[in-house]
Protein backbone atom coordinates (compact mmCIF):
# COMPACT_ATOMS: atom_id res chain seq x y z
CA UNK A 1 0.00 0.00 0.00
CA UNK A 2 2.55 2.56 1.24
CA UNK A 3 4.56 1.67 -2.67
CA UNK A 4 1.34 2.73 -4.33
CA UNK A 5 1.23 6.08 -2.46
CA UNK A 6 4.92 6.61 -3.22
CA UNK A 7 4.23 6.06 -6.76
CA UNK A 8 0.51 7.93 -7.10
CA UNK A 9 2.01 11.32 -7.77
CA UNK A 10 4.16 10.10 -10.29
CA UNK A 11 1.25 8.43 -12.33
CA UNK A 12 -0.80 11.67 -12.07
CA UNK A 13 2.21 13.30 -13.34
CA UNK A 14 2.68 11.10 -16.15
CA UNK A 15 -1.43 10.53 -17.07
CA UNK A 16 -3.52 14.23 -16.36
CA UNK A 17 -5.63 13.36 -19.39
CA UNK A 18 -6.44 9.85 -18.03
CA UNK A 19 -6.82 11.47 -14.20
CA UNK A 20 -8.55 14.91 -15.26
CA UNK A 21 -10.71 12.32 -17.77
CA UNK A 22 -11.60 9.83 -14.06
CA UNK A 23 -12.56 13.22 -12.38
CA UNK A 24 -14.75 14.44 -14.79
CA UNK A 25 -16.28 11.17 -14.52
CA UNK A 26 -16.23 10.72 -11.22
CA UNK A 27 -17.71 14.09 -11.13
CA UNK A 28 -20.71 13.33 -13.37
CA UNK A 29 -21.56 10.19 -11.88
CA UNK A 30 -21.82 11.74 -8.59
CA UNK A 31 -24.01 15.24 -10.15
CA UNK A 32 -26.32 12.05 -11.91
CA UNK A 33 -26.82 10.56 -8.46
CA UNK A 34 -27.83 13.98 -6.39
CA UNK A 35 -30.33 14.63 -9.53
CA UNK A 36 -31.75 11.60 -8.81
CA UNK A 37 -32.28 11.85 -4.96
CA UNK A 38 -33.70 15.47 -5.20
CA UNK A 39 -36.00 14.93 -8.12
CA UNK A 40 -39.72 14.42 -7.83
CA UNK A 41 -40.30 11.43 -9.98
CA UNK A 42 -38.58 8.11 -9.48
CA UNK A 43 -37.36 5.25 -11.87
CA UNK A 44 -38.81 2.07 -11.11
CA UNK A 45 -37.34 -1.52 -12.35
CA UNK A 46 -39.42 -3.69 -13.33
CA UNK A 47 -39.71 -5.85 -10.19
CA UNK A 48 -40.27 -2.38 -8.45
CA UNK A 49 -43.45 -1.53 -11.15
CA UNK A 50 -44.28 -5.13 -10.06
CA UNK A 51 -44.06 -4.53 -6.67
CA UNK A 52 -46.37 -1.08 -7.14
CA UNK A 53 -48.98 -2.69 -9.01
CA UNK A 54 -49.68 -5.37 -6.27
CA UNK A 55 -49.33 -2.82 -3.24
CA UNK A 56 -50.84 0.52 -5.05
CA UNK A 57 -52.71 -0.18 -8.60
CA UNK A 58 -51.30 2.58 -10.15
CA UNK A 59 -52.19 4.27 -13.54
CA UNK A 60 -49.91 3.15 -16.37
CA UNK A 61 -49.64 5.48 -19.25
CA UNK A 62 -48.08 4.07 -22.26
CA UNK A 63 -46.54 6.76 -24.21
CA UNK A 64 -45.22 4.50 -27.62
CA UNK A 65 -46.18 4.81 -30.96
CA UNK A 66 -49.83 3.07 -31.38
CA UNK A 67 -47.89 0.08 -33.73
CA UNK A 68 -45.43 -0.19 -30.77
CA UNK A 69 -48.41 -0.56 -27.91
CA UNK A 70 -50.10 -2.68 -29.80
CA UNK A 71 -47.18 -4.99 -30.12
CA UNK A 72 -46.63 -5.23 -26.35
CA UNK A 73 -47.57 -3.23 -23.38
CA UNK A 74 -47.92 -3.63 -19.86
CA UNK A 75 -50.98 -4.92 -18.98
CA UNK A 76 -53.28 -2.52 -17.71
CA UNK A 77 -51.31 0.54 -19.40
CA UNK A 78 -53.70 2.75 -20.90
CA UNK A 79 -52.30 4.58 -24.59
CA UNK A 80 -51.62 7.98 -25.15
CA UNK A 81 -49.94 9.69 -28.21
CA UNK A 82 -47.86 12.08 -26.72
CA UNK A 83 -49.16 15.33 -28.68
CA UNK A 84 -52.68 14.54 -27.23
CA UNK A 85 -50.83 14.17 -23.95
CA UNK A 86 -52.71 16.71 -20.96
CA UNK A 87 -51.99 16.43 -17.32
CA UNK A 88 -54.95 18.72 -16.56
CA UNK A 89 -57.15 16.79 -18.70
CA UNK A 90 -60.27 16.09 -16.26
CA UNK A 91 -59.98 12.14 -16.01
CA UNK A 92 -56.13 12.62 -15.10
CA UNK A 93 -56.52 15.39 -12.55
CA UNK A 94 -58.96 12.34 -10.87
CA UNK A 95 -55.52 10.81 -10.33
CA UNK A 96 -53.26 13.34 -8.98
CA UNK A 97 -53.26 11.49 -5.60
CA UNK A 98 -52.80 7.91 -7.23
CA UNK A 99 -49.35 6.60 -8.23
CA UNK A 100 -48.79 7.48 -12.13
CA UNK A 101 -45.95 5.19 -13.77
CA UNK A 102 -45.33 6.94 -17.55
CA UNK A 103 -43.65 4.73 -19.94
CA UNK A 104 -42.68 4.06 -23.56
CA UNK A 105 -41.53 1.80 -25.57
CA UNK A 106 -37.38 1.80 -24.46
CA UNK A 107 -37.05 4.29 -21.53
CA UNK A 108 -35.64 6.98 -23.99
CA UNK A 109 -38.38 8.81 -25.62
CA UNK A 110 -41.13 10.81 -23.98
CA UNK A 111 -41.76 9.42 -20.39
CA UNK A 112 -39.45 11.72 -19.14
CA UNK A 113 -40.94 14.90 -20.48
CA UNK A 114 -44.31 13.58 -19.62
CA UNK A 115 -43.03 12.73 -15.93
CA UNK A 116 -42.61 16.57 -15.31
CA UNK A 117 -45.65 17.72 -16.76
CA UNK A 118 -47.43 15.37 -14.11
CA UNK A 119 -45.03 17.20 -11.17
CA UNK A 120 -45.58 20.23 -12.40
CA UNK A 121 -49.27 19.80 -12.67
CA UNK A 122 -49.10 18.66 -9.13
CA UNK A 123 -49.43 15.07 -9.33
CA UNK A 124 -47.70 13.69 -6.23
CA UNK A 125 -46.18 9.92 -6.89
CA UNK A 126 -44.61 10.13 -10.57
CA UNK A 127 -42.79 6.99 -11.41
CA UNK A 128 -41.20 6.58 -15.06
CA UNK A 129 -40.44 2.89 -16.11
CA UNK A 130 -36.57 2.48 -16.56
CA UNK A 131 -35.70 0.38 -20.48
CA UNK A 132 -39.46 0.77 -21.00
CA UNK A 133 -41.70 -1.88 -21.97
CA UNK A 134 -38.59 -3.59 -23.57
CA UNK A 135 -36.98 -3.70 -19.77
CA UNK A 136 -40.42 -5.22 -18.78
CA UNK A 137 -40.05 -7.64 -21.78
CA UNK A 138 -36.79 -8.52 -20.89
CA UNK A 139 -37.56 -9.51 -17.24
CA UNK A 140 -40.28 -11.95 -18.78
CA UNK A 141 -43.11 -10.32 -17.48
CA UNK A 142 -46.64 -10.57 -19.06
CA UNK A 143 -47.07 -8.76 -22.23
CA UNK A 144 -50.56 -7.52 -23.21
CA UNK A 145 -50.96 -6.99 -27.35
CA UNK A 146 -53.70 -4.81 -29.13
CA UNK A 147 -55.28 -1.98 -28.56
CA UNK A 148 -56.74 -2.35 -24.55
Amino acid sequence: MNDFLHKLPQFIGNHVALVALFAILLLALIAMQIAELFSKTRTLTPAGLTLLINRESPLLIDLSARGDFEKMHVPGAKHVVMSQFDPEHKDLAKAKELPVVVMDKDGHGNSAKAAQRLVKAGFLKVHTLGGGVYAWQQAQLPIAKGNK
